[in-house]
Formats: C-alpha cells, sequence, structure tokens
C-alpha cells in the first residue's frame, strides 16, 4: 500500500537523490501525518473527555502535536529545497536537519507534559468510565499508528531523511503509549484497581527518553558528525578502481544536508607520467562521481616517484614501521632529498583521533623508527589529522 501511494501521489519517485524530489516525499509524508493525527486527536479526545481518563486525554493531546510535528517537517522540507544563493553557497538543505530537531524536542516536550498530567493523576485518582467505544478507538489508534511508523520509515530510509525517520520514531512511540492505555483500562476493569495514572506516567517518561535519543541523533549531523564507514569506503575504492591511481588519502566529507554533500580528496599517480593524462583522468573520477553518485568530489594530484627502488623500498618501510607506534598511523607524498652527508626524508603521517602522543612527540618517535633503519636519514614530517574514523 505504501508503494502505491507514493507511486501515484509523488512524483518522479524513484529519482531520490533529486532534492526536488526529496521535497515531494516529505511534503507527501507531513500531509498524510497531519490528517492521520488530527483524525485521531479529534477521536481520542472525545472519548476521553467522556471517560473522565487522562491518560486518554494525554494521548489525543500526543496527536495534536503529532500533527504540529508534520507541520514542522512540511515546512522543513519546503525550506530545505531552496535553491544556493550568495549567502548560503551549498543550498539550505540543513533546515531538514533543524525540522528533524524540533521533532526531536516536541517528542520530549510530549513526553514531560504526559509524565507530570499522570502525577497528578495518580495523587488526585478520579474514576475512568470504561466503554466498548474506548476499546474501539484506541485499537483503532494503535493500527494507524502502527501504519504510519511503517510509512514514515519506509520514507525515511528510501531518502535518507533524518526528519522521517524521527517521526516513524514518534509513531512507534504512540503505539506503546496507547497499548498501555488500552491494558490498563481493560485492567482497572476487570480489577477496580486504578491504573490510569500509573499507565501514563510510564508512558510519559518513556516518552522523554526516546526524545532525549532522538535530540543527540538530530544534533549530529548539525555539529559536523563523521561521514559514514559505508560512504568513506565507497569514495576509497572507486577512486582506486581507475588505472593509474596508486592511492588515496586525506578524505573530507562535508554535509550540506541530505543529498548535498561535497567531497575531496588526495589522489597519488606516478609522478613519470604525463601530468596531462593524470590531469585528464582525475576530471574524468569527479565527473563520474557526480553523475553516477550525486556527489560532487574535488580531487588533488600527487605524483609519486615510481622509477626509484630505492625510494620505494623506503616508503614501504616507513608506511610499515609507523604502526609500531599505533596501527591506524598512515603516511604519504614521501619523497627524498640527497646530499654528500645525509639524506631528507619528507612525508605526511596522519594523526588517528585520540592517540595519546602530541605531534612533536609522534615526530620525535617516527624520527627515531626511521635514523635506527636508515643511520644517514633525517625525517620532516607533517602531522595531518584524520578526518574519518579508523574503521572507516
Amino acid at each position: 500500500m505504501i508503494d502505491w501511494l507514493v507511486r501515484h501521489f509523488v512524483k518522479d519517485a524513484s529519482d531520490t537523490s533529486n532534492p526536488a524530489v526529496r521535497t515531494r516525499y516529505g511534503q507527501f509524508a507531513g500531509i498524510v501525518g497531519i490528517i492521520c493525527n488530527i483524525l485521531l486527536c479529534l477521536g481520542k479526545g472525545a472519548i476521553g473527555l467522556i471517560s473522565g481518563s487522562v491518560s486518554i486525554v494525554a494521548d489525543a493531546v500526543n496527536n495534536l502535536s503529532d500533527a504540529a510535528s508534520n507541520i514542522v517537517s512540511l515546512l522543513g522540507f519546503k525550506l530545505a529545497s531552496r535553491p544556493a544563493d550568495p549567502e548560503h553557497p551549498y543550498g539550505h538543505g540543513r533546515y531538514e536537519y533543524l525540522a528533524g530537531l524540533v521533532v526531536a524536542a516536541l517528542v520530549l516536550a510530549i513526553g514531560i507534559n504526559l509524565t507530570w498530567s499522570s502525577i497528578q493523576k495518580i495523587l488526585a485518582p478520579e474514576p475512568t468510565e470504561f466503554s466498548g467505544a474506548l476499546v474501539a478507538v484506541l485499537l483503532l489508534s494503535i493500527l494507524v499508528k502502527l501504519w504510519m511508523a511503517a510509512f514514515n520509515r519506509t520514507l525515511g530510509r528510501r531518502i535518507d531523511s533524518d526528519t522521517l525517520a524521527a517521526t516513524a520514531v514518534d509513531s512507534r512511540n504512540d503505539v506503546i503509549s496507547t497499548g498501555a492505555v488500552l491494558i490498563c483500562a481493560c485492567i482497572s476493569q476487570v480489577t477496580g484497581v486504578e491504573l490510569d495514572g500509573w499507565a501514563g506516567a510510564a508512558v510519559g517518561l518513556f516518552i522523554c527518553v526516546s526524545g532525549v535519543q532522538l535530540l543527540g541523533e538530530t544534533i549530529s549531523p548539525l555539529l559536523g558528525q563523521a561521514p559514514s564507514a559505508e560512504l568513506v569506503g565507497h569514495i576509497h575504492d572507486k577512486i582506486m578502481s581507475y588505472p593509474g591511481v596508486l592511492g588515496t588519502h586525506d578524505l573530507m566529507v562535508h554535509d550540506y544536508g541530505p543529498g548535498r554533500q561535497f567531497a575531496s580528496a588526495h589522489v597519488e599517480m606516478a609522478a613519470e607520467a604525463d601530468p596531462m593524462e593524470s590531469h585528464d583522468l582525475i576530471d574524468n573520477i569527479e565527473q563520474d562521481f557526480k553523475t553516477q553518485d550525486g556527489l560532487i568530489v574535488t580531487l588533488h594530484y600527487d605524483p609519486i616517484v615510481t622509477d626509484d627502488p630505492t625510494v620505494a623500498d623506503m616508503r614501504n618501510w616507513i608506511s610499515q614501521a609507523v604502526k609500531i607506534i599505533d596501527p591506524r598511523l598512515t603516511i604519504h607524498d614521501l619523497r627524498c632529498i640527497s646530499g654528500p652527508t645525509h639524506t631528507n626524508v619528507i612525508f605526511d603521517c596522519v594523526r588517528p583521533h585520540g592517540l595519546a602522543l602530541s605531534d612533536t612527540q609522534l615526530k620525535r618517535r617516527i624520527d627515531e623508527i626511521v635514523r635506527d633503519h636508515y643511520p644517514k636519514t633525517f625525517t620532516k614530517v607533517t602531522v595531518d589529522e584524520s578526518y574519518v574514523s579508523s574503521e572507516q
């Protein structure tokens, strides 16, 4: 059913890398959510007021807040689709992250409000009227919210949207909260023990925990989280797949919103090759990333001497030797300048996150290792920071 709805209401639905199509997905999800949540709010609100159940009324208010969240998501996707301008040359894609952050904050606020209302009901309990209409409305709400969770999760995965993922989690929370309300209402009817307030408090605390987790997940991309291992691996493997490429390093990925990622990297190629041909290959790699992956990649050409076996052997040996200090250490751009009494060995070393040594200590340790094996050398090491984790 979800696929049928997408095919009929989202134009060009298969082109999910297109920002305009992402906007259509987000707007469609927002409209569906607003309609469903308003209908649920009206139904549960009426039953809750008639029965005097604070947990059902709170659940109805929760649905109203969900509708507000859907409006925020709708607005976020609309703002994110705005084209780049002189003040925002990389577009406005991060509006979608901000919308996800607002949704997460609303989830947390709902949990706090529900917990507070339930505590008041525990301190001053009132009898709750039980009826078949109450059970029917709550069961219908559970079914609708289960479908909405699957709907938003499917669309969120399809366009890689944190906003829709947060909305799916919110719908899942609604299923749990409404289910708890229904179970406690049935238990209270059978046993006579008033559990309405306790059920609301438990559900409220669960929603609070979920809201805090969502806040952390939506804040991370705004703070500049590391790119995923899958993306890093794909970029590395694709660059290395081209003939003539000897290595790649210094990969950086900048995220300006879903579908708006930019990357840069250094590509090592033989210094003896025709530089025009090397430059042409790099241009082709950049263009392939753009057309095949929708990713803007800028590559820097690093010439590597390959016809000097002494330099090649030294490069290979140092590459392995530095791993004695830390297995995550890597080197690149090694070159040698020979003199009558010694040889200067110049290279960069990529420092991984969490390394206990300072840059000065790291350089000194590398120099000791290299000079122990090559006594007539002096190292000139430039320490680079790693922009991706070692697992990536």
